[in-house]
């Protein structure tokens, strides 16, 4: 959807993928991180992100593309009483494909149509986002007292318990499953490690309401930062986890080129140096 590059270390790639159209939510971006240390996983980590299929026939497509690619997964596990299918990818990312069949709110999806997947099996979004905390009751508090989280429910796997919460409109797209795992050690980010995760914001002025909130609070933080696709906040909770509050405009429309992805795009700030930045760029061909 977006090849561009790290806006604090703009020799690297930072990679978006998305919907068709770009959509607000939508996106799951990965920085390149050259020689980084494979990541250690632990606690205070997020430790899953998930990706919503159109319904439980779609997992079944996904079962055999999987096995055709070699990736080892497993299929029949529920979570939250959805269907899922859990794997990782060659980094050691957890990934898991959700059935969008129970979700309680449905969204017009806009799929890629020229993609190798049938449309009708394609990723439409994403799914809950999985938090693993040595002091669980420190992050319910931040999701619930701060962020304006709700409880929806929980759920047990493999013996652990792990809280549901959603925001919004609910649906699984707002949805946070947190765990506590006293019994791990601390994660040490790494390569197929998650770094953040994001939350909508309407625009600048809620991002400014929540800049004062967030200060008020106590929570050090960044302060609003302009990444020109979009207005960002930064703040750590106090196991750790790094979360971003991100506004849905401008957008990726802003230079959004039917041939998206397949050259590099660079926010004005850097257009004067394109030919010293691309220099230091692995050469990667996303050509359609």
């Amino acid at each position: 959807m977006k090849k561009t590059v790290n806006q604090d270390d703009p020799y690297t790639y930072h990679l978006y993928y998305g919907d068709e159209i770009g959509s607000p939510g939508s996106a799951v971006t990965f920085f390149e991180v050259p020689n980084m240390v494979k990541n250690r996983p632990g606690r205070n980590q997020i430790s899953a992100l998930s990706l919503r299929v159109p319904n439980d026939a779609a997992l079944d497509y996904w079962d055999k593309r999987l096995d055709e690619f070699e990736v080892f997964h497993s299929l029949g596990e529920k979570q939250f009483g959805r269907k899922i299918i859990r794997f990782k990818d060659v980094d050691g990312l957890t990934i898991h494909l959700v059935s969008d069949e129970e979700n309680e709110r449905k969204e017009a999806a806009h799929p890629f149509k020229d993609g190798p997947v049938p449309i009708e099996y394609a990723i439409i979004g994403l799914g809950p986002v999985r938090i693993s905390v040595f002091k669980k009751e420190k992050t319910d508090a931040v999701l619930t007292k701060l962020l304006g989280f709700k409880r929806a429910g929980a759920y047990e796997e493999n013996e652990k318990l792990l809280t549901v919460y959603h925001t919004g409109e609910r649906g699984m797209d707002t949805e946070i499953h947190l765990e506590s795992r006293p019994d791990l050690e601390s994660q040490n980010l790494g390569a197929g490690g998650i770094h953040h995760v994001a939350f909508r914001v309407k625009d600048d002025a809620e991002m400014l309401e929540w800049v004062e909130r967030i200060s008020d609070a106590g929570y050090t933080n960044s302060g609003f930062i302009d990444r020109y696709y979009f207005h960002s906040l930064y703040f750590r909770e106090s196991n750790g986890i790094l979360f971003e509050l991100a506004t849905d405009g401008p957008g990726f429309q802003t230079d959004f080129e039917v041939e998206r992805g397949t050259y590099v795009e660079l926010p004005p700030k850097f257009e004067s140096r394109r030919a010293e930045i691309e220099a230091h760029l692995t050469p990667l061909d996303t050509d359609k």
